[in-house]
């Protein structure tokens, strides 16, 4: 199977100059901005910690966390989503090592962490289960795996992909969290799942698919 990664990287750089528009990407509103640094600092350990950020976009997650003391490396496939969290970070005089590279496979050597992060991230990838476990075997013991996904509304409407060729991806439309927490489980010593659909601070407003956050140690 051909898996569209030049696409998928074309399309997420040529969305970076208007990515933080979205509320809970840019996090510009104080109380959408208040929502995530709570929703992090009740699933993390305390700082300092170090955070691998994967798919980190623009850097919001990895500034908030840089900012409640957490050590952050940032990766993502897009270079101009890496230089918007590079700058951003920089702005706010916060410390953060960004690098542009696959988070299915992070260029992180043989470095290991004590927090993996992903935010709605595993339905762009070509293969997510092998993800998991690279990501897995990234954490240290007794690590945190925190993954905050859903289940897309507009996948019970419309078979359109994203950008052609995302349709072979296994995960395109998003994916359940009881089918996440079925594919996780086997790789972790205890795993949790908090719902946020009805959680209308992060999300800037009602949503209508499923959102959770999974929270997983191992």
């Amino acid at each position: 199977m051909t898996h569209p990664t030049a696409a998928i990287t074309a399309y997420w750089d040529a969305a970076a100059r208007d990515f933080d528009d979205e509320p809970d990407h840019g996090l510009r509103a104080p109380e959408t901005r208040a929502a995530w640094a709570d929703l992090l600092s009740r699933c993390l350990p305390s700082a300092p910690a170090d955070v691998l950020d994967v798919g980190c976009g623009t850097g919001s997650l990895s500034a908030l966390l840089a900012g409640a003391g957490h050590r952050v490396t940032g990766v993502d496939l897009a270079p101009r989503m890496v230089e918007a969290a590079r700058a951003k970070l920089a702005a706010a005089g916060l410390p953060g090592r960004f690098l542009v590279g696959d988070a299915a496979a992070p260029p992180t050597g043989e470095e290991t962490f004590d927090v993996l992060l992903s935010r709605h991230l595993v339905w762009t990838l070509p293969d997510p289960a092998a993800a998991l476990d690279t990501w897995v075997s990234r954490l240290r013991p007794g690590g945190v795996l925190l993954l905050v996904e859903g289940r897309w509304g507009e996948a019970d409407q419309s078979d359109e992909p994203y950008v052609a060729g995302a349709e072979a991806l296994p995960w395109h439309q998003g994916i359940r969290a009881d089918d996440l927490a079925d594919a996780v489980r086997p790789l972790v010593s205890d795993l949790r799942v908090h719902p946020l659909t009805t959680d209308t601070t992060l999300w800037g407003g009602p949503v209508s698919d499923e959102r959770y956050a999974l929270v997983a140690r191992v």
